[in-house]
């Protein structure tokens, strides 16, 4: 009996040290100074999240991050809140200008009587599954 107990004793301890190895290695993989893919998906259009999503955009661009952003549902009104609000035209044209990807959901501007827009490609269902798909975080404002 006293064998069993001793191996089982020992049994566990390797397990828990394999355990240990593999949580250290996730923690490195999960290292905040290691450059991400980031996706966002934007679905609202109330200004001060709009304004914040952009802020964590910029922010998370300017730590060699990779982002892309989604527009959707009221997510693709952010152009006209662009022309009404000097913080958020500041915040997508940073966005831009650092290299950041808008793409807009045609069937949600198409039901908003929109042809096209000049800050995002003009995607469909498909970019925005692929975006949750290839990214390592994905974030929804």
């Amino acid at each position: 009996m006293k064998k069993i107990l001793i191996l089982t004793v020992f049994f566990l301890a390797g397990v828990m040290s394999l355990s240990a190895q593999a949580i250290k290695k996730d923690i490195k993989y999960n290292d905040p100074q290691e450059p991400k893919s980031i996706g966002i998906v934007m679905y609202s259009n109330d200004t001060e999240t709009v304004f914040n999503a952009f802020r964590f955009a910029n922010y998370a661009q300017e730590w060699d991050n990779q982002v892309e952003i989604f527009l959707l549902g009221k997510g693709v009104e952010v152009e006209e809140m662009m022309e009404k609000d000097e913080n958020i035209k500041s915040q997508v044209d940073n966005f831009i200008d650092q290299g950041g990807v808008i793409m807009g959901c045609k069937t949600c501007l198409q039901s908003r009587k929109k042809e096209g827009s000049k800050i995002c490609k003009v995607t469909c269902i498909e970019d925005l599954y692929n975006l949750v798909k290839k990214n390592q975080i994905v974030l929804t404002f």
